[in-house]
């Protein structure tokens, strides 16, 4: 499709195919929607995970075939960005944002619904960041690759037209299932080979277009550093994740690695979040700090730089600028005795606002393989986090002050 700018930005579809390494059979197909300044001078990336679609109908695979026939596709049916458009949030600094949507089959009864705790899925956002970063907002990305250069269909000057960043730094950010998948994510290149390796997911994407014949890239690992997503922070909300074996290994290996990351990380929780706070597997937070099982208990470390903030009345949805029937139903139970946040309202305009000033954090022209200027007390101390840490942030939403009195607790005050 052709970009439709309006405003000085432009929003594009991007779909390809990810083969997880190019020894193995497994592939996936994704869509890409992209939100990038129209003068393709972006000072960064915000990829988010969206939190619980991946199909939405019992007829999803018939569509995917017939689909095939009528050079149509089910997934372009899918928008993610409808139900989590912080757009505004990215304007003002002249950042993109994007989001990834994949079909992954978890479960026999409902393959559209994504349950967690499937790393793939992160590795999935991780790919599709650094295809942004190499190729920009393109279906034709082997036009630009070198390894085509002696092909009649190769262009140098493509990459031109249609890369949109200034450098390769990327905030994964997510909800939900999302949230933990953007925990795999911002772990970086290397980890991912290296927790994948060990983990039987091995890590070294291709990218396919979605021709008969289709062309494909070369190995992630022969990029340039520059090529490949640089993390340069992590928002987590309300992340969710299980554990069952072998369909969902879990996140824990890579919260063990962003433990010993010295990159700006927030958790988000809400208070009535019954989905994240009990249902989750580890939960995502436990008021009892001695307690190891939660994930944000995993993310300490005597080196992490990982944070959380409590959202009163914050729930599973209230993150959402459009509702959700599926989303609602992590909504239905909660331990809150007052009515909490729905979905387009006060909670999600905070969670905007969260991201604006989260993207503070980084310098305008920064380079690439750039980040966050500054150690751990820099952090504790900025600006982001003096608008975090008091009863209300944004002047409407309150959050819920921990043991110490304080809004925002940190990882490594956890460890011992």
């Amino acid at each position: 499709m052709q970009p439709i700018c309006i405003n000085n930005y432009c929003f594009d579809r991007i779909h390809t195919w990810i083969q997880y390494d190019k020894h193995i059979p497994q592939f996936i197909e994704v869509v890409i929607e992209l939100f990038y300044p129209e003068n393709r001078q972006a000072e960064g990336l915000v990829m988010f995970s969206h939190g619980f679609l991946i199909g939405n109908d019992l007829l999803y695979y018939p569509k995917k075939i017939i689909g095939g026939l009528m050079n149509d596709n089910p997934l372009f049916g899918i928008n993610p960005s409808s139900y989590y458009n912080y757009s505004s949030a990215v304007v003002e600094h002249n950042w993109a944002m994007a989001f990834v949507t994949a079909s992954h089959m978890q479960s026999v009864a409902m393959p559209w619904i994504d349950f967690g705790g499937n790393p793939r899925v992160g590795q999935d956002a991780y790919a599709a960041a650094s295809y942004l970063v190499k190729y920009g907002a393109t279906d034709e990305f082997y036009r630009i690759d070198e390894h085509n250069r002696n092909r009649s269909f190769y262009s140098s000057e493509l990459v031109k037209q249609t890369g949109f960043m200034k450098n390769n730094n990327v905030i994964f950010a997510g909800h939900s299932v999302g949230g933990a998948h953007a925990q795999v994510a911002s772990v970086g290149f290397e980890k991912l080979q290296e927790i994948g390796k060990s983990t039987s997911r091995s890590f070294d994407p291709v990218l396919y277009d979605r021709e008969f014949l289709p062309e494909v890239s070369s190995p992630m690992s022969s990029w340039s550093d520059e090529e490949r997503a640089n993390p340069v922070g992590f928002i987590q909300l309300s992340p969710v994740d299980m554990h069952v074996p072998i369909l969902a290994p879990g996140m824990a290996p890579y919260r063990k690695a962003l433990a010993e990351s010295p990159i700006p990380g927030v958790m988000v929780i809400g208070q009535c979040d019954n989905a994240s706070l009990t249902m989750s597997q580890p939960p995502s937070w436990s008021e009892n700090k001695a307690e190891n099982s939660s994930q944000f208990r995993e993310l300490a470390s005597d080196q992490s730089w990982a944070a959380v903030a409590n959202v009163e009345k914050g729930s599973h949805c209230g993150y959402l600028i459009e509702k959700s029937p599926l989303c609602s139903v992590a909504d239905m139970t909660n331990p809150c005795k007052t009515a909490p946040y729905r979905a387009g309202g006060d909670e999600a305009f905070f969670t905007t606002g969260l991201i604006k000033n989260f993207i503070d954090l980084f310098p305008e022209n920064d380079g690439y393989n750039g980040g966050f200027k500054g150690d751990f007390n820099q952090w504790r101390g900025s600006n982001f986090m003096k608008w975090l840490d008091r009863k209300s942030p944004d002047g409407v939403i309150n959050l819920v002050p921990f043991s110490d009195g304080k809004y925002v607790d940190y990882a490594r005050e956890c460890y011992t």
